[in-house]
């Protein structure tokens, strides 16, 4: 199995990442809350390469294969 883990950093970064991961979600039918709305069998097919099954929670949620870290105080 191929798995992908993306790892952002500082402001710039984040935003990048926050795109990459909207539009990687759209291509597989994935909702901001990690449900699965596609149509597709082929959305499924790889979408362990970025995504993680989540378990305890609802039926279908995907959380993101993601570490994200800002040096920059909130």
């Amino acid at each position: 199995m191929n798995e992908m883990v993306v790892i952002q950093a500082g402001g710039g970064g984040n935003r990048i990442g926050a795109k990459f991961w909207e539009v990687i979600s759209d291509e597989h039918g994935i909702d901001p809350t990690g449900t699965y709305h596609g149509d597709s069998e082929l959305q499924l097919e790889r979408i362990n390469v970025f995504y993680n099954k989540v378990t305890g929670g609802k039926q279908n949620n995907w959380g993101q294969s993601k570490i994200k870290y800002n040096n920059i105080p909130i």
